[in-house]
């Protein structure tokens, strides 16, 4: 296999792990936010802290679906996973604007976006493989 179909097969995969990391993404905020609507129904939580729910849900989205991204990715991983939280956010853009009559874009969705951004970000810090050291050869 040559060069260039490496580099094929690595982008293909690349492209591969940050569409499912956006997906993995967006599950993972809805199932936080369905437990979150779940807490504020039962009176656990204020409706006043649905904010700080949708930051919250955000972050921990995206890091899970960054570290399935960053899984993927041979090098770059931080590029890995801010491209899964990219991904999540505009699946997330994307449903908001079909759902509603007017695209309303404010304060709420610059939250959502520092939050993907966020979680997808911390997903590549903290998600890649250790390197091997290599053992140091002393030459006398």
């Amino acid at each position: 296999m040559g060069k260039a179909e490496e580099r094929g097969t690595n982008a293909v995969q690349m492209a591969t792990g940050v569409a499912l990391g956006g997906l993995l993404a967006l599950g993972v905020e809805l199932v936080i936010l369905l437990l979150g609507a779940l807490a504020v129904s039962n009176g656990i939580l204020k409706e006043d802290s649905a904010p700080q729910l949708t930051a919250a849900a955000c972050v921990l989205g995206c890091f899970a679906g960054g570290l399935l991204a960053c899984s993927r990715w041979r090098s770059r991983r931080l590029l890995g996973g801010l491209a899964a939280g990219t991904v999540c956010y505009l699946l997330i853009l994307a449903v908001s604007l079909l759902m509603s009559d007017a695209p309303t874009l404010g304060a709420q969705a610059l939250i959502e976006l520092a939050g993907c951004l966020c979680g997808g970000a911390l997903a590549g810090m903290l998600g890649g493989r250790q390197k091997k050291k290599r053992p140091s050869v002393r030459k006398k």
